[in-house]
């Protein structure tokens, strides 16, 4: 098996390479060596200037439910102090960070790969809070965990800007967070500790490092491999299977019936098939109420797209059930997860929405592993 050394590794054995004289270390529980020695301490017993420290949605220590997180606080390990960021952005962040006295923010949280997961754009708002501030910003960059070349989904329409997408990218954008610092073009000072050994081929389970589950709701591999595509029902009335142990890949609603899955299955989805199932979910949508649905049982990664099988889904569930499946939030929160109104659009009026997942490309930009 190859092995991959990840930009938090490379910092750990050679702490010069982040600069600065005052650090401040914007991480998570995904935050660790091979060795599963958190980011934190290894840098730390290496001697770096480390002086405050950052946590995104779920916490620093990944302790909060989705939109939530754990608020300030100090280490106890460290006796440093915690600032949290989650929903803070602007003049806000800029206060935060200039509270902390940092000269250099560190980033290193991996991502799960998909648009709308909230750790790249808390990279974001913290980049441009150091490019108003003058503060220099350093990303210890990891493996996208779906790999490098296949991206899906249309371009974020910047209108439906938000925290769950805040530059114009793909669904599953296929790069990394080093590549995504590059790429967002921030007039600072910035520098990625880039790994070695990662190809973009690579599957997360080919790189050696051990799996670390970004947030409570996507526990496994297993997971993030369809999060790009079940993660839109969230912007729907079907539960997307929190409140179980599989989330992301049970789907369902109080309302399905017998030919849901079938349905599913008569697609002939790439690498996919669907299982016909109950499950009660213990919080979130329909806690504590069975509801029918399907399971997603992916048999060849390589050849599944999680984003044209979440929109086959979508458009089989507002097909079969007309009557009672709903969007979710008065603002249609699905728009800002789809980066657009053009899904809800063509659901609604009853057409196939596969046609808007095009042909999987990069957007333009620079790529930093070839």
């Amino acid at each position: 098996m190859s092995y991959v050394r990840t930009g938090a590794e490379r910092l750990a054995a050679d702490p010069a390479l982040a600069g600065g004289a005052r650090l401040g270390l914007i991480t998570n529980p995904t935050g660790v060596l091979p060795d599963l020695t958190l980011t934190l301490d290894a840098l730390s017993a290496a001697g770096a200037p480390l002086t405050a420290l950052f946590g995104p949605e779920h916490g620093m220590r990944g302790t909060a439910q989705a939109n939530f997180s754990e608020g300030d606080t100090t280490d106890p390990r460290t006796g440093l102090p915690v600032f949290d960021t989650h929903k803070i952005d602007g003049a806000a962040l800029d206060e935060v960070v200039a509270r902390s006295g940092v000269d250099t923010l560190v980033f290193d949280i991996a991502d799960v790969g998909a648009r709308f997961y909230t750790y790249m754009w808390t990279m974001y708002d913290l980049m441009a809070s150091a490019s108003r501030l003058g503060v220099r910003f350093v990303v210890l960059d990891r493996p996208n965990p779906l790999g490098g070349l296949v991206t899906e989904g249309p371009l974020l329409d910047p209108a439906f800007a938000s925290f769950v997408g805040r530059f114009p990218l793909p669904v599953r954008h296929g790069r990394t967070a080093g590549e995504l610092a590059t790429l967002f073009g921030f007039d600072l000072d910035l520098h990625v500790v880039t790994m070695d050994g990662w190809r973009r081929d690579m599957g997360f389970d080919e790189t050696g490092l051990p799996w670390v589950m970004p947030s409570v709701n996507v526990p496994t591999l297993d997971t993030v491999t369809v999060y790009p595509g079940t993660a839109l029902f969230e912007g729907t009335d079907f539960s997307e299977g929190r409140g179980t142990t599989r989330p992301f890949e049970l789907v369902g609603a109080p309302y399905v019936d017998d030919r849901f899955a079938p349905e599913l299955n008569a697609l002939g989805l790439p690498g996919v098939r669907f299982r016909d199932t109950w499950f009660t979910p213990t919080f979130h949508k329909h806690a504590g109420v069975p509801v029918r649905g399907a399971q997603l049982h992916v048999s060849d990664r390589t050849a599944f797209r999680p984003v044209l099988t979440g929109l086959s889904m979508l458009h089989v569930a507002r097909v079969l059930y007309p009557d009672h499946f709903s969007w979710r939030g008065p603002d249609l929160f699905m728009d800002h997860l789809w980066g657009s109104d053009t899904l809800t659009r063509c659901l609604d009026a009853g057409e196939d929405p596969r046609e808007l997942c095009p042909d999987p490309a990069h957007p333009e930009g620079p790529l930093l592993y070839a």
